[in-house]
């Protein structure tokens, strides 16, 4: 609105209203305290107040001072007013002031003399002059005139309203759109429904277009039916500390004592505050997680209880703070031109009242893609802000922003983007290039550097050598953060002979960098030569690094230290010094030479120092005594003589105490406990003496293995099983020189194998002659021998493929090798058993086998002949943990599994034997002097090469060094290297062999769980068979289940086996044997020792091939 400008003058008293734009209006009032001062008052009022009554009757209780009456305001002085105000069509207000000593409040006849406020101005003839309101209220009227209107269901609903100007009806659910049944003429407007249901239920607002004044009315529509208002949502949502509204809406105003309650009936959540109103239902302040359930609306209708329907209220958890930030990348990123950047952000909240962006440096065109997904449990909100730009240029360098915002609040983090033109390598300055360290330290050199992009290249070289991970030297390299590394070099017990330069280099794409070290390793002083007093001069020669100092001592003491005598000389004349070498890096030399010029001093010193270091060396000048006539040449030559005597004699014990003895290898556990094994002691064992055999049925044959205590011989059995067969066999016996140490070990060894009892993959008991002479011990006979030599033999001939079962068939012949191997074994023929019946003769002897038996011969060296593969490989590997496993379950420690333990037989059958009696351990590469003592060190676990410990996990490290043998084919295990003091270093540093050539990598698997350096994580035989199970045919598992289902498990000695290849269980041969002398006194190597012309012809006993 615009107020013209009324100017008053010739007043005392005046009213001004200026400013009449419409942005600000400016009342001012002035009163009189004195004939001369004056006070003022201002008043701003803002246009959009100046268009209601109330904003009016303010400004005019300011201006003159309320009188008790609202609107009406007094000025306390005379004034005079002008004749008329202008533009009174567009004046809201007008202020009339008339010439009067004091204004008053008029009320009742009075009134003619006041100004109505409205749309036109009138001059008033009274001298009072006061501001009203006009009699017409801005504010619409409606009719009915009341706040609140209940209508039946199905009646007639008319609602009437009129303004100042043109009104429209609207409904408060639906503020935006009219009510439908609305007819407006000018300034009236009038809603009729015919039929009102409970959709026209609610507030009814009339609204003036024009003043935006408002007034309302609200409709019930009275049900008979329901209390409350028939529910559409029952479901409802809210959130954490904000407020919730549950819709039970009253049909009929005179419900009384409405409340809340729960729908189970119990108590209300402790703390809940709700507001009941039957027009707009509850309102639930500040709701938590406490508050959800379900709610039902109560109330007394008539004097009885109504119930609303039934409301479930959830709750949408609130957070406790700004939503976290995580980045995938680190806070900087550095990039070349031309490069993609991907920036990924993500966020999550309890709630789904989240958001997260990218918000890239001014001027950077970037995509930036959001998803969103929902985690259950717990329930999590989470959103991903993915920022990309295909190609990366310089311009594109700066601070990415990544922000989140939930309702508690906002929180942001950045990434700092780097584009180079091309990649680079900044090596950080070094605060030190020079070391000097002294010699057995350690010193780790370090070079950092920022690089992008990362270094392909990396390494240590020393005097332009390139170093590698060594015992004396590691290199370790590490990625500090985005573009940062460190690459340290360890030098470990420093030598005088690594003194040198160490370079650092890296390189990339585009560049490379060096970086130098000098190491200068500090030795102690040493004096290497020294001589005289040689013509009246003695000489000392000493090197060190830094080059030593020598300083020369006199002294009348005899051989003591000069330079810790007081009254000591130093000569520092008659010195002659030379300095012979003195490298940059490494021991420099130097010598000195003295002239003696100072006889009557006996002791001379010679003194070489560098680094605080001192060592010396003392010369006699003094004259000689003459010996005592005691020491004439016959008692120094007696003398003599006596001491290399027992010089000798002591040698000779020595020598006698480290000879090995003989010793069982195989330990019997009685008892566990913790890490310490109680072992039983085997002469203690029972020995059943119906495992004797006659000696008398034995005929021997070749030797199998030789020893330092015994050996092995081929023999054949007459009735062993039944007393009409003929069975090859291999007898353990001692050497007529052995000591009673000796035969109790073998002794020893006859009950162990009693008390394991049989196992197709153990070389078993078959009997044993323990009474009328040496012991012997008869076991089975292995015709291909042992497993190591045999691998070597097929070596050339080995099939990489995994085969089928046709393996076994193919026709590959091979020439046989000669029958003595590296170890002193010879080569077993195959094994012969079969009735010794008379219309069948046989005989030892090459060429002259009976027709049967040369069927098995040949069979059996066909076998022989077959070429290898990975499948025999892997049935190797699964027989010997077979065994392996039963002896475990008999709770015995072998000692010394390797390939050349295990024998092998017909149909390729391992056995797991103990050969140490057949072989000269003094001889064997693979036995190792450590202590008193010669071990197969390369096949023992560590606790056993350094603390003594032998367990079945020590077994199982030795059976992974077993596999490594089988599957390189008979190869040494640590090819190359010696059993040395690194040998040990290594194995305690946890080195352990690659993968053989042709192993599986399932078997190298295993292998490495065997040599696992903690012995109780390497897995039990039991696990291991299981495992190779997994590896091996389903045809060698059958033919393996074929031999396993002719050798029963024997509840003891006293049943037979008829098997044509094995005899298990104690031997029962009758008397009735051949009557050819065979084995008729102590000497049990009559065939291989005594002359062959001196036993005369031997026939072939019958049945014999």
């Amino acid at each position: 609105w615009v107020l013209s400008r009324c100017m008053l003058t010739h007043c005392l008293s005046r009213i001004t209203l200026t400013g009449c734009e419409p942005e600000v209006t400016e009342v001012t009032t002035a009163r009189r305290d004195s004939a001369t001062e004056f006070e003022a008052e201002k008043l701003k009022v803002e246009p959009a107040e100046l268009k209601t009554d109330r904003a009016l009757s303010g400004a005019a209780g300011v201006i003159g001072g309320t009188t008790g009456i609202p609107g009406v305001a007094t000025l306390p002085s005379r004034v005079r007013a002008p004749r008329r105000c202008t533009e009174p069509r567009v004046l809201r207000l007008c202020v009339l002031l008339a010439e009067a000593p004091w204004f008053s409040a008029v009320t009742g006849p009075d009134r003619g003399n006041w100004i109505s406020l409205g749309h036109n101005v009138t001059r008033s003839p009274s001298p009072r002059a006061a501001l009203n309101y006009s009699s017409r209220s801005s504010r619409p009227v409606i009719s009915p005139d009341v706040p609140e209107l209940t209508v039946k269901q199905s009646d007639t609903l008319v609602l009437r309203c009129q303004g100042n100007g043109p009104v429209r009806w609207q409904r408060e659910d639906r503020p935006r759109s009219l009510v439908r049944e609305e007819h407006r003429d000018g300034e009236v407007s009038t809603i009729r429904v015919e039929h009102v249901q409970q959709p026209h239920r609610g507030r009814y607002t009339c609204l003036e277009e024009r003043s935006a004044e408002t007034s309302s009315i609200h409709v019930y529509v009275k049900d008979p039916k329901n209390a409350f208002r028939v529910a559409i949502i029952t479901d409802i949502m809210a959130g954490s500390d904000a407020p919730a509204y549950i819709p039970c809406l009253a049909t009929d105003p005179s419900l009384t004592d409405l409340r809340l309650e729960r729908c189970d009936g119990r108590p209300l959540p402790a703390g809940m505050r709700y507001t009941a109103s039957t027009a707009t239902g509850m309102a639930i302040a500040d709701v938590r997680l406490a508050y959800e359930g379900c709610y039902v609306c109560v109330a007394t209708l008539n004097g009885k209880p109504v119930h609303s329907a039934q409301y479930k209220l959830s709750v949408r958890p609130a957070p406790d703070g700004p939503p976290p930030i995580n980045l995938q990348e680190l806070s900087r990123v550095v990039l070349t031109q031309g490069q993609r950047l991907i920036l990924t952000c993500s966020t999550s909240n309890v709630n789904s009242d989240i958001k997260v962006n990218w918000f890239p440096p001014p001027g950077v065109t970037a995509s930036v893609h959001l998803s969103s997904h929902l985690s259950v449990e717990p329930v999590s909100h989470n959103r991903t802000a993915t920022l990309r730009i295909a190609a990366v240029s310089m311009q594109d360098s700066g601070n990415y922003r990544c922000q989140a915002e939930n309702t508690k609040g906002t929180s942001a983090k950045a990434v700092w983007v780097d584009v180079y033109s091309k990649g680079f390598i900044n090596l950080t300055q070094v605060d030190k290039s020079i070391w000097r360290v002294r010699e057995g330290q350690s010193l780790s050199l370090r070079a950092t550097m920022e690089a992008y992009p990362k270094p392909h290249t990396i390494s240590w070289s020393y005097d332009g050598r390139h170093l590698s991970n060594t015992t004396d030297h590691t290199i370790s390299t590490h990625s500090e953060a985005h573009s940062s590394y460190s690459s340290d070099l360890r030098l470990v017990r420093l030598k005088v002979s690594e003194s040198g330069v160490y370079t650092f280099t890296a390189s990339n794409a585009d560049v490379t960098i060096h970086q130098t070290f000098e190491v200068h390793v500090i030795s102690k002083p040493e004096i290497v030569s020294y001589d005289g007093p040689v013509d009246g001069q003695v000489r000392c020669v000493a090197e060190g690094y830094p080059t030593p100092q020598i300083t020369w001592f006199y002294c009348d003491q005899p051989y003591v230290r000069c330079s810790n005598v007081l009254n000591a000389t130093q000569e520092e004349e008659d010195v002659i010094t030379v300095t012979m070498t003195n490298p940059p890096f490494g021991k420099g030399a130097v010598e000195s030479r003295l002239n003696i010029t100072k006889s009557n001093y006996p002791t001379l010193e010679c003194v070489a120092s560098a680094e605080g270091e001192i060592v010396y060396t003392l010369f006699s000048i003094s004259e000689r005594t003459v010996p005592h006539e005691l020491f004439t040449p016959l008692l120094i030559g007696f003398s003599s003589a006596a001491a290399i005597l027992c010089l000798i004699l002591f040698i000779l014990a020595y020598k006698y105490m480290q000879k090995p003895k003989y010793q069982i290898q195989w330990k019997v556990i009685e008892g566990i406990h913790g890490n310490n094994y109680v072992y039983i002691d085997p002469t203690q064992l029972p020995y059943d003496h119906q495992w004797e055999f006659p000696r008398d049925k034995l005929r021997f044959g070749k030797t199998l293995g030789s020893g330092a205590f015994g050996k092995v011989v081929e023999a054949t059995a007459y009735g062993m099983s039944k007393a009409d067969t003929v069975m090859t066999v291999a007898v353990k016996m001692l050497k007529p020189s052995a000591h009673a140490t000796e035969k109790e070990a073998l002794m020893s060894e006859l009950k162990v194998l009693s008390y394991l009892g049989n196992h197709i993959n153990i070389v078993n008991l078959l009997g044993a002659c323990t009474v009328g002479g040496p012991t012997l011990v008869i076991t089975e006979y292995c015709c291909f021998g042992d497993l190591l030599n045999f691998l070597r033999r097929k070596r050339d001939s080995f099939c990489c493929s995994r085969l089928g079962e046709d393996c076994y068939y193919r026709n590959v012949m091979l020439q046989p090798e000669s029958g003595e191997n590296r170890n002193g074994y010879m080569t077993m023929r195959p094994s012969v058993m079969g009735p010794a019946s008379s219309d069948k003769p046989r005989s030892l002897h090459k060429g002259s086998a009976s027709y049967s038996d040369c069927d098995v011969v040949s069979e059996v060296l066909q076998e022989d002949g077959l070429a290898l593969d990975t499948e025999d490989l892997l049935s190797f590997s699964y027989q010997v943990a077979k065994g392996m496993d039963f002896l475990a379950s008999k709770n015995c420690i072998h000692r010394d599994l390797a390939a050349r333990n295990i024998l092998l037989t017909q149909g390729r059958v391992a056995k797991i034997c103990d050969f140490g009696l057949a072989r000269d351990i003094t001889t064997d590469s693979n036995y190792v002097v450590k202590g008193n003592a010669r071990l197969p060190v390369k096949w023992m676990s560590p606790e056993s090469i350094f603390e003594c410990v032998y367990t079945f996990e020590s077994d199982v490290w030795s059976y992974g060094i077993l596999l490594w043998e089988i599957f390189s084919l008979g190869s040494s295990p640590y090819p190359g290297m010696p059993v040395d003091s690194k040998f040990y270093k290594m194995i305690k540093e946890g080195y352990r062999m690659d993968s053989p050539e042709f192993s599986p990598n399932e078997m190298y698997e295993i292998m490495q769980s065997c040599w696992d350096a903690k012995p109780f994580k390497r897995p039990c035989f039991g696990k291991i068979v299981e495992m190779i199970e997994q590896q091996i045919s389903d045809s060698t598992k059958h033919i393996y289940l074929n031999f396993s289902s002719r050798l029963p498990v024997l509840p003891g000695p006293h049943e037979e086996l008829t098997s044509q290849v094995l005899r298990l269980g104690p031997a029962r041969g009758n008397h009735s044997g051949p009557a050819q002398p065979l084995l008729c006194s102590d000497d049990v190597f009559l065939e291989s020792e005594v002359p062959r012309q001196t036993r005369g012809p031997q026939k072939a006993p019958s049945g014999m091939c």
